[in-house]
Formats: structure tokens, C-alpha cells, sequence
């Protein structure tokens, strides 16, 4: 845990920030190995959306993370599980991602179960959180924990697009982009204003999200379009590890 950084702080800031996908299996000297490639990477990621779930992986790939200082971020299974979220922290991730989200009550669950009292809900406990080891009591790393821990709302419809006001709430730090799931809902919505591009509806985002607090995340994979999307206002990217 040492040395890790406070992404939470960075993004509100606005200062870009990239992070780099790996397999939930990878080793510490694999993650050190991608990690190394660029020294613009603020953290790694793992997937269980489209990939199988070990929760003993997952925390043996946040502890050999937290070894190297380097912060988890962990995108959750489905929408649904979004009152799930404390017992994923617990397994030690810095920043959890909630896909195809749509509604107030997905943000409102999660925002509950990111943050311990008063700012959520969240139960205390987890053998492999994050920072426990700096901070033995509860007051102590309650009060870093809620300004620390990052949350994500993953927006991949039109309609959840058009919802970003009322996504964007209170303890959100992301709005972050699904590109292909939101291509198949472009493509069934032929006429609506937003579904002439990707990048229409990226700039319709990123006005959206002034003046919300939360910034938005784009899963732009391929680091040879970190300018392009950085121009067009993303702020977090999440890349495969350059070769």
C-alpha cells in the first residue's frame, strides 16, 4: 500500500489519468512488468463483466498490487450487483465500476455501498481492504477511506447518456463509456440525435458532466487515441498495456 496514490483526488483535480487492463491471474512481476511500460499509467484493472470470477484471485491480485503501490481498478459482474459493491472493496480494490448502468436507484445502491457513514452505508470489515494496515481504527480509515475510495458509473445506452445529470450524483467520481454496447444501442435508434457517433455522443457527455463533479472514463483500449480522446475531454482512460 505504500506509496499509493490517491486517484480520488487526482480525477476531481481533472489531471489524466490511465489506467491498463490485465488478467485477474497476473503475478506481481507481471503486473509490475505492464506497469513499467509507461510512465503515465496511475493504475491497473481487472474485469469480471466478460471474464470468469475467482475472489481468491482477485485478492491475490489487489495485495501484489498494493505491494507495488499501484491502486486496483475492478469493474463488477452486472448492474444488479451494484448493493454488492462494500464486500468487492473489501477484497481490496481502490475503484469499483458498475456497467450498464441506467437509473437512480443502480447509483444510488452503489454510492450506499462505496462509502461507510455518514457519506453511505457500507459495513466495516475485509481482511484485504485497501490502506488497513496504515490505519487500524475505525474513525481513522472510515473518515480516509470516503475520501478516498473511487467509484464508477458505466453509462452504455443512449438513454443511460441522456440520464448523465442524474447519474452524475453525489459520490460518483466517474462517468465511464461502454463503446460497443452503446454501438449495437446506436444502431437500434437510427434517428435519435445522439446515435450519428461515438464521438457525437462522447461530446455530449462531457457537456453534461459540467459542473456535476464527476469526470468522465474513457475505454479507449488502444494508447495511439489517448490524444484524441483527451482532447475531446476524457480525463480517465483505460488502455491494454502498450508491447
Amino acid at each position: 500500500m505504500t506509496g499509493e496514490e490517491n486517484l480520488k483526488e487526482r480525477i476531481k483535480r481533472g489531471e489524466t489519468t490511465i489506467g491498463i487492463g490485465l488478467p485477474i491471474g497476473s503475478t506481481k512481476a507481471q503486473i509490475e512488468q505492464a506497469y513499467s511500460k509507461d510512465p503515465a499509467y496511475n493504475f491497473v484493472s481487472v474485469d469480471s463483466q466478460h471474464s470468469p470470477l475467482d475472489e481468491t484471485k482477485l485478492v491475490e491480485f489487489t495485495k501484489a498490487a498494493q505491494e507495488l503501490g499501484i491502486p486496483v481498478h475492478f469493474r463488477i459482474k452486472h448492474t444488479r450487483y451494484a448493493f454488492q459493491v462494500g464486500n468487492w472493496f473489501d477484497l481490496g480494490p481502490s475503484m469499483i465500476e458498475v456497467p450498464q448502468s441506467e437509473t437512480e436507484e443502480t447509483v444510488r445502491d452503489a454510492v450506499d455501498f462505496t462509502y461507510f457513514r455518514p457519506q453511505g452505508k457500507r459495513s466495516w470489515g475485509g481482511a484485504a481492504r485497501v490502506g488497513q494496515d496504515e490505519r487500524s481504527g475505525i474513525p481513522e480509515y472510515t473518515s480516509w477511506w470516503n475520501s478516498y475510495g473511487v467509484l464508477w458509473i458505466q453509462v452504455e445506452s443512449i438513454q443511460a447518456i441522456c440520464n448523465i445529470p442524474m447519474l452524475a450524483a453525489p459520490g460518483v467520481d466517474c462517468i465511464s463509456w461502454g463503446p460497443s454496447d452503446l454501438t449495437i444501442d446506436r444502431n437500434l435508434n437510427p434517428h435519435h440525435p445522439l446515435a450519428v457517433s461515438d464521438d457525437a455522443c462522447v461530446e455530449y457527455a462531457v457537456k453534461a458532466l459540467e459542473g456535476t463533479g464527476a469526470k468522465l472514463a474513457y475505454r479507449s483500449y488502444d494508447f495511439n487515441l489517448r490524444d484524441k480522446y483527451i482532447g475531446m475531454g476524457a480525463t480517465v482512460l483505460l488502455e491494454r498495456p502498450k508491447p
